[in-house]
């Protein structure tokens, strides 16, 4: 684990217009972006370049809630995203970036993520451990294909 920063990788058996969906589209964002045991609000999206974003994750078991937000700076339908992260909580200082690459594979689709900067007070193996549950529950959103 570099210093600040996690990365991950996930090959999904979807295509890459159903994962660029799932992360600019403020429903499905909430449906799968907070941990186990999180419920996530969406206060405000604009998934176009310049647009921000503001959202807050509730822990279900004690009511207490953290808001965050930040900016698109990239967006290349179905294939790059790239938008700043930033807490509310003054002790959490940093504005972090995250950057998601979505490529088309023979199976499926080849997700990459990286986020930097995170804020020294936040475990790096948390991170990790929050994002491994988030990317459980987008793979159990985009990987169904159920017609109509």
């Amino acid at each position: 684990m570099a210093a600040n920063k996690v990365t991950l990788h996930r090959i999904l058996k979807s295509t890459p217009e159903k994962i660029f969906r799932a992360f600019t589209e403020p429903n499905a964002l909430a449906a799968w972006s907070p941990p186990y045991g999180f419920l996530c609000t969406v206060h405000e999206f604009d998934a176009t370049v310049g647009g921000k974003y503001k959202m807050s994750f509730t822990n279900f078991t004690t009511g207490n809630s953290h808001s965050f937000g930040g900016e698109f700076l990239e967006l290349e339908p179905n294939s790059f995203i790239k938008h700043t992260d930033g807490f509310d909580d003054p002790n959490l200082p940093n504005v972090m970036i995250t950057s998601v690459w979505i490529k088309e594979v023979s199976c499926g689709t080849e997700l990459k993520i990286t986020q930097e900067n995170i804020p020294e007070v936040i475990p790096l193996e948390m991170c990790y451990l929050g994002w491994q549950e988030s990317l459980d529950k987008l793979t159990k959103l985009v990987e169904p294909n159920i017609p109509d």
